[in-house]
């Protein structure tokens, strides 16, 4: 992959939006140029042509693709002066073409038709976020040639751009629309059940998870919410130009989305080699020689990640503060009043690209440095122009020396940009801070850190009386339960006893917690470990811990610290805060998915464990003719060294994909190690890896989706 997916993606949505040519200029472009109306530039005919005017028609789904990637001043960039949703009135604007970005629906199609027949613009661009079924196209065909507006379509494409990628390695598909208020869909497109608890609030309207596990769902539920998974990654091959060799863990629903996905590539290949599919013969494509590994796990590998309390910034903010599609809700206090402000995080803000992955009091560390250099560089402006303040630039005497208004006009843009910025992130620590006090968040962190270590009196003391005068909620209690279940070892789980557990059970709920979800969690691991599914991974089993590795000694955690914290807050700075801090910063750890996509992309770098793991994974190459593939074997050739590792291949690219929800820790954890970041013990370095799954859940949505599993 020569350029990051959310780079691909970007760049589609771009040439998406600058082709906006007529119908009339379609038939006349081989001959000469024309403008879509008078007085609008026709389309670019070079870099420097200005862009024809437009107007944007969006729908939900697409809104959020373009939220995630793109800026209102990105969109004015290609001519697009108004983006409105294609579901609201709109005024005609019949001098003006229009792009359209929406999914594939009966309902879309029929509105699309409706400001066909109104005449709202002057052309339409309509471009699907996946590929448009056959019955839907014929609606849309039907509808058009009933009115007569065939002629006002430029174009139909199928864009493959139904998936979101917050961040340059980071990418989750679309969740289905929720159904209408009078739909009388079942309980496994939502996940809602007649007993309510204070989870159920916070369970997501869909997810793949609860219909893939879900005792309820039938199996054409099952059938469709494959189909639906392996379509979205489709769209994300698609985008990236490339043909994977496809691993995935055998007997789950990680095989049959990997079989559907199969299936779509090869149909693709073929489509290309005729010279109509989304595949080019570059690199990576039908003639590419370097092709990357895509890895489909099911979520039931390891479920610790998606429970666990982080102390990365990136984990922390998603955990918990209100963030969605890159923006973050933070409630702010200004004279007294309370309020809430929104701030906007992608990879154009400088700190966030630095810091998003590092440990907070590494990022605390950081706006103390981003401080000191902004003033720095404020002072040595005010002393250049002489004024007191950088604020006062309307005090310069530009009269005296034209080199002011020079230094001023170049640096201070700049300047505010940069102070704006670390203002953000200082508000953001700032709300940090005060659930990390008061909920003990770095006591939860050093407690799962060395979470196979605690014994059930440990824990049940922790649940009694939480350490340096904290109130974890009962959500964070509930997580720490489960966490420290799943990381016993198979045989002390099954030892333990029904006294223990029902202790434990009984600590919860005088806490407020439901319980229903350790239920689950309990039921689900005893299946699995009857069955076998869970071999040297697990569900859980101690292949985790709790957010990255053994600490180095907390020496009273962050307790002591955060009182210091908050002083420099108050003094409006954070000078030397944290120094000599570091020596408190967790190790390097591999989480499970790590280990396993280290066997399978570094093999020389894993563990026999995870080696034994993969070597009976699934391999799948939709390059590979249909007469020479056979999924139901091994792909490994048995070598006089030992069975295996014959074919265990090297792999300097790779996407990595869990079906049933995904998050921060795991995707840091993972990162970490493709980069070989800290300790160089834990392998990895030089390794391009993209991590994506169904959806992007914080902790608690993924425990409320337990609870909810719980009371099916």
């Amino acid at each position: 992959m020569k350029q990051s997916l959310q780079q691909a993606q970007t760049a589609a949505l771009l040439t998406l939006l600058n082709d906006t040519q007529s119908p009339s200029q379609q038939s006349s472009s081989s001959t000469t140029a024309v403008v879509s109306r008078p007085g609008t530039p026709g389309p670019p005919a070079g870099a420097t042509a200005p862009p024809v005017w437009k107007v944007l028609v969006l729908d939900a789904q697409s809104k959020d693709v373009l939220a995630t990637v793109l800026r209102v001043q990105d969109l004015r960039d290609t001519g697009v002066t108004l983006h409105v949703q294609l579901h609201s009135n709109r005024p005609s604007i019949p001098d003006v073409p229009a792009i359209y970005l929406v999914a594939p629906t009966l309902n879309n199609v029929r509105r699309i038709a409706e400001d066909l027949q109104n005449n709202l613009y002057e052309s339409f661009h309509l471009n699907f976020t996946s590929p448009i079924s056959r019955p839907v196209l014929e609606e849309l065909a039907a509808l058009v040639a009933k009115d007569g507006t065939s002629h006002l379509i430029s174009k139909v494409l199928d864009q493959y751009l139904d998936f979101l990628v917050p961040s340059p390695s980071l990418f989750s598909l679309l969740s289905p629309l929720p159904p209408p208020p009078s739909s009388t869909t079942t309980a496994v497109t939502s996940p809602s059940t007649s007993s309510t608890s204070a989870l159920s609030a916070k369970v997501p309207h869909h997810t793949a998870y609860h219909v893939l596990n879900s005792p309820s769902t039938t199996e054409q539920q099952i059938e469709e919410e494959v189909e639906r998974i392996a379509a979205g990654l489709f769209s994300v091959i698609a985008t990236s130009g490339q043909i994977p060799y496809i691993r995935c863990p055998r007997g789950n629903a990680a095989e049959m989305v990997a079989k559907s996905l199969e299936g779509k590539i090869r149909d693709q290949i073929l489509s290309s080699a005729r010279g109509g599919g989304v595949f080019s013969q570059g690199e990576g494509g039908l003639g590419g020689l370097t092709r990357p590994l895509l890895v489909i796990f099911d979520r039931n590998v390891d479920l610790v990640p998606m429970l666990s309390h982080s102390w990365t910034y990136q984990a922390l903010v998603h955990d918990v503060l209100d963030m969605r599609l890159n923006r973050v809700m933070v409630m702010t206090t200004e004279g007294g009043r309370s309020s809430k402000r929104s701030y906007d995080l992608d990879s154009k803000d400088f700190f966030w690209a630095k810091n998003s992955a590092n440990p907070f009091p590494q990022v605390a560390e950081d706006i103390d440095a981003e401080l000191n250099k902004y003033k720095q560089d404020a002072a040595d402006i005010t002393r250049s122009t002489g004024i007191s303040d950088v604020n006062d630039v309307s005090q310069i005497d530009f009269s005296s020396n034209a080199q002011h208004l020079k230094t001023a006009i170049t640096a201070l843009p700049e300047l505010t940009a940069r102070k704006n910025t670390l203002d953000t992130h200082m508000n953001i620590a700032t709300a940090l801070l005060s659930a990390i006090k008061a909920r003990g968040l770095d006591e939860l962190f050093q407690t799962e850190e060395g979470i196979g270590k605690q014994s059930v009196a440990a824990i049940l003391e922790i649940l009694r009386h939480p350490p340096s005068s904290s109130s974890p909620t009962a959500e964070d209690k509930l997580r720490l339960v489960i966490i420290y279940y799943l990381s016993l070892a198979p045989n002390v789980a099954q030892a333990l006893s029904k006294e223990d557990i029902a202790e434990l059970e009984a600590e919860l709920k005088k806490a407020g917690a439901d319980v229903q979800a350790f239920g689950y969690v309990r039921k689900v691991r005893e299946v699995m470990r009857m069955s076998g599914f869970a071999g040297g991974s697990g569900f859980g089993g101690g292949a985790s811990g709790g957010g990255g590795g053994g600490g180095t000694g907390w020496e009273g955690g962050f307790g002591a610290l955060s009182n210091r914290f908050t002083d420099r807050l108050k003094e409006g700075g954070f000078d030397n805060l944290l120094s000599g801090v570091k020596n408190f910063l967790p190790q390097s750890k591999n989480l499970a998915i790590t280990r396993l996509v280290e066997a399978l992309m570094d093999p020389s770098s894993a563990s026999n464990q995870a080696l034994q793991d993969t070597d009976e994974y699934l391999f799948l190459d939709p390059r590979q003719p249909r007469s020479q593939a056979n999924p139901n074997t091994s792909p490994y050739v048995p070598t006089s060294t030992g069975a295996g590792k014959g074919k265990r291949m090297v792999h300097s690219e790779g996407i990595v994909f869990v079906v049933g929800g995904g998050g921060y820790v795991e995707y840091t954890n993972l990162m970490e190690w493709a980069s070989g970041r800290g300790n160089t013990a834990v392998g990895g370095g030089g390794k391009k890896v993209t991590y994506g799954s169904t959806e992007i859940l914080d902790p608690e949505e993924f425990l409320a989706t337990l609870d909810s599993l719980g009371r099916v």
